[in-house]
């Protein structure tokens, strides 16, 4: 789905769908039937973009095989789907029993982690439409945060001046997009900005501002947004996303319980003090964090479902995120990715049961998005403000 900002950029509004277990090429293809065209077909939409997650394996299968890359091309086409942005975070085993700090490996500082981000960069040059203007992937912010060294900050200078190269190599643009996430070498928007503004080219490096992560760190959306673009740094990519949120946790406690679950690693932030008071996983925030102020938890909750009474989630962070994103006079990021990988994982009673139901909760998800961009100053009509300008209205 295509909307359009006044300045005539084209905002792709995508899925991820690193929701569903595929690590194989057959399998990516099976969720096409399986999911996404059922996606498009609910909302009515002539194109329905994926920000399509491959596992390693399968991304340096399509990077060296010409002749499958052209047919998921084919079977996108033919489904009326699209791919601009690839989430190249995960590097495999996203859906194990058990993820956790594994999600984070291999790091930065790690060889293979470049040589995956440009296999997906390869592959996405391959599968932009004619007509996108370029690519974006994200990736994740170095690596957890212990152990990370000195060498460690050394070579991973040196993995995204090869990957840079290589992107720059490539007959399509591509951006990168460094996602901050609470725990991580770079665990905020700040982190990020700091981190990055020494050490990458912004032309083809750049921040993915995940909405979920802005909560869980407490951090103001529009000063956030234009910390970024203070510092000579793009947001290729943004990922529409909301936390889980007590209002008072003391009396949440058991609503909190609830979504405790051993596949992924779900941070806690409290508002007390500065920094926020801290825990890794929701287990250990439930054993000993102070719980007399709001906490906030990593865990992607479905953008258009409130949670259950006495929590709620923070799509209020969203909103002023894509406010501050397209209510100016410019466009400042070309791709949003709804991203609730979370789904499988939710307390049973909000858990879907079947395809169906999964169906149904990306589509309800897609159409909220879409109005809160719509809301944020979107249009469904292209380059209506260059129309307008050039008539001098």
């Amino acid at each position: 789905m295509r909307l359009w900002h006044a300045d005539g950029t084209a905002v792709h509004l995508s899925y991820g769908t690193n929701v569903h277990p595929a690590e194989s090429l057959d399998g990516v293809l099976a969720q096409l039937d399986r999911y996404a065209e059922p996606v498009r077909r609910q909302l009515g939409w002539d194109r329905l973009g994926l920000g399509l997650w491959l596992a390693a394996d399968v991304a340096a299968g399509l990077a060296s095989d010409a002749r499958s890359l052209q047919r998921l091309r084919a079977e996108l086409d033919a489904r009326g789907l699209e791919v601009v942005t690839l989430n190249a975070f995960p590097y495999q085993g996203f859906h194990d029993a058990v993820v956790k700090h594994a999600v984070y490996h291999p790091t930065w500082a790690d060889a293979p982690r470049a040589r995956y981000t440009l296999d997906c960069a390869r592959v996405l040059a391959a599968l932009l439409p004619d007509d996108a203007d370029g690519g974006s992937i994200s990736t994740l912010p170095l690596g957890w945060r212990q152990p990370w060294s000195q060498d460690d900050d050394e070579l991973a200078m040196a993995a995204f001046a090869v990957v840079t190269a290589g992107l720059r190599a490539l007959p399509r643009p591509i951006r990168l997009a460094v996602e901050p996430e609470p725990g991580c070498v770079l665990d905020d928007v700040a982190d990020a900005v700091r981190w990055l503004s020494r050490r990458v080219d912004p032309a083809h490096v750049g921040v993915c501002l995940d909405t979920c992560h802005l909560a869980v760190s407490f951090a103001d959306p529009v000063s956030t947004v234009a910390s970024v673009l203070a510092a000579g740094l793009a947001i290729p990519k943004v990922q529409a996303s909301a936390a889980l949120q007590a209002d008072s946790p003391r009396e949440a406690r058991d609503a909190l319980a609830e979504f405790v679950e051993p596949r992924y690693l779900h941070q806690v932030r409290a508002a007390t003090g500065h920094p926020p008071a801290a825990a890794d996983d929701l287990p250990e925030a439930l054993d000993n964090l102070p719980d007399g102020n709001r906490w906030r938890v990593h865990f992607h909750v479905p953008l258009h479902a409130r949670p259950a009474a006495p929590l709620t989630s923070t799509t209020d962070v969203l909103a002023a995120a894509l406010k501050a994103l397209y209510g100016g006079a410019r466009a400042l990021s070309p791709h949003v990715e709804v991203e609730t990988y979370t789904w499988g994982v939710l307390p049973p009673d909000a858990r879907p049961a079947d395809d169906a139901g999964l169906v149904a909760g990306i589509t309800a998800e897609l159409r909220y998005a879409h109005h809160v961009l719509v809301q944020s100053g979107l249009s469904q009509r292209e380059r209506v403000g260059v129309l307008a300008g050039a008539l001098g209205d």
